[in-house]
């Protein structure tokens, strides 16, 4: 099962896509990587959903990824007498710690390390921004504010806040309790809620292990600003633009965008470009203008991988909305401006070995007539060095390692797979230029580049680069 495409696609699950056979055509369409929000759904509901994704990964024999997403803290106001206040423009109104209903003087703001942290010019949006209000003082017990913006505030609502750096847990109760259960289903990223420092992303390293892969979401102005110490200390990230765009004003969001996928790209870590790709799918079957273009702007900035949210989980045409986002990434990466676009800006250590290797695979490919690099790694080091140089050829990586092979998926252009340890280089020959032929990249008289560590099954060895041609009786030949 071949995608004729290099980005790749993250579909989240719920109630419209919880069936097998519509996790085997979301598949078959073209998801990569299944998300599991953990903001909803009991244990057993996301148990069963990774018992259905290993069953369709089997079928197909194609790793399939999956990534777990903590809810992370939510705040929210108290309730009010009458469910709902109106507002006056300008008019002045206290959070505070008094857990009685509201009124339209005061409500009850059940977090008090809110009171701790917030100063005065600091703001307050309730509702994803329809409300805001700015602190005037703070006496450790009330937030005297002043509206800014925004009708009425009904109970309940969420309350985000913009200026405020927060000394909340990294992990809530929920959180610890949804972690140690993810890792005992053997998942494959753990996506942290709320990053707001390299720090946070430290604390879940250790929760987590070895167990799984660690994935920050930048949805906090914080992050953006640690966006390369963050980088540094985890293994992927997400631009989640919902919360994101509640705290940063919408024509913002292009430009940290842009700078995020250039930061990520620069130090070698995949990004998901997340929240509201295609959201008019969730009921219509058709993509809008404005959607196709954002779809394309992801792409071509560099984003690893697009995410689909409400529209798989919940909406009508999980399936169709898999399929067109798979058509819109081949059709942007056929776009001429886009080889360009692809041009690394590489800080990394091309002294390594690892360095060294991909970069003379990246001249090879720009000197002949590649059809597929053909990566055996133990480790993934040399797979994810060659993604990171985006050499518009495809890249299989080989290893004996599955769940490796799983966390590869979400890596920009590469196509994993598992091989059963292997000690002769002839195998491996023979290994790397019948899967470029079944897998459909090329046919007999096709080149190949070959990359492989010698000693085999050391980790951060690959020392070895060798052209192959599809079709050649690699086991006859005596070869070292």
């Amino acid at each position: 099962m071949r995608r004729h495409r290099f980005a790749k696609i993250v579909a989240t699950l719920g109630p419209a896509s919880s069936d097998e056979s519509v996790i085997d055509a979301l598949f078959v369409a073209g998801v990569d990587v299944f998300r599991l929000n953990f903001s909803h759904g009991s244990h057993e509901v996301h148990q069963a959903n990774i018992k259905r994704i290993r069953a369709v990964e089997t079928k197909y024999n194609r790793p399939a990824t999956i990534l777990i997403d903590l809810q992370g803290p939510k705040f929210r106001v108290g309730r009010f007498v009458e469910d709902k206040v109106d507002l006056s423009p300008g008019q002045n109104f206290t959070f505070d710690c008094n857990n009685t209903p509201g009124d339209k003087q005061r409500v009850y703001l059940p977090h008090p390390e809110i009171f701790t942290a917030a100063k005065p010019g600091h703001r307050l949006l309730i509702d994803d921004a329809r409300v805001c209000f700015e602190v005037l003082e703070n006496n450790g017990q009330q937030l005297k504010t002043r509206q800014i913006y925004g009708k009425s505030i009904a109970n309940n609502k969420g309350v985000n806040f913009p200026d405020t750096f927060l000394d909340v847990p990294v992990l809530t109760e929920k959180d610890q309790a949804d972690l140690t259960f993810a890792l005992t289903q053997h998942i494959d990223y753990v996506a942290l809620s709320f990053v707001q420092r390299a720090a946070d992303m430290r604390y879940l390293r250790k929760k987590v292990g070895n167990k799984a892969a660690i994935l920050a979401k930048i949805e906090k102005p914080s992050a953006v600003d640690a966006i390369e110490e963050i980088l540094h200390a985890s293994d992927a990230i997400m631009l989640a633009r919902g919360d994101l765009g509640v705290e940063f004003p919408p024509e913002k969001l292009p430009g940290i965008q842009k700078n995020i996928i250039k930061v990520a790209r620069e130090v070698g870590k995949p990004i998901i470009v997340a929240t509201q790709m295609l959201e008019s799918m969730i009921e219509s079957p058709v993509a809008t203008r404005a959607e196709a273009t954002d779809v394309d702007a992801a792409v071509s900035e560099g984003a690893d991988a697009v995410m689909l949210s409400g529209e798989t989980a919940m909406g009508k045409y999980p399936i169709e909305t898999v399929a067109f986002m798979n058509r819109m990434i081949m059709e942007s990466e056929k776009d001429h401006r886009y080889r360009h676009s692809m041009k690394t800006a590489d800080r990394g250590d091309v002294k390594s070995t690892e360095g060294a290797i991909s970069q003379g695979v990246k001249a090879v490919v720009n000197a002949m007539p590649i059809a597929a690099i053909a990566c055996f790694t133990t480790s993934g080091g040399t797979a994810i060095r060659l993604s990171r140089e985006r050499a518009l050829t495809p890249l299989i990586a080989m290893t004996p390692d599955l769940p490796l092979a799983r966390k590869l998926q979400l890596y920009w252009g590469i196509d994993a797979g598992v091989l059963s340890d292997v000690t002769k280089f002839k195998t491996i020959m023979t290994a790397a230029v019948d899967t470029v032929k079944q897998r459909g990249y090329g046919k007999d008289g096709d080149w190949v580049v070959v990359t492989v560590g010698v000693p085999f099954g050391h980790a951060g060895t690959t020392n070895t680069l060798r052209l192959a041609q599809v079709g050649d009786d690699y086991l006859s030949q005596e070869l070292s």
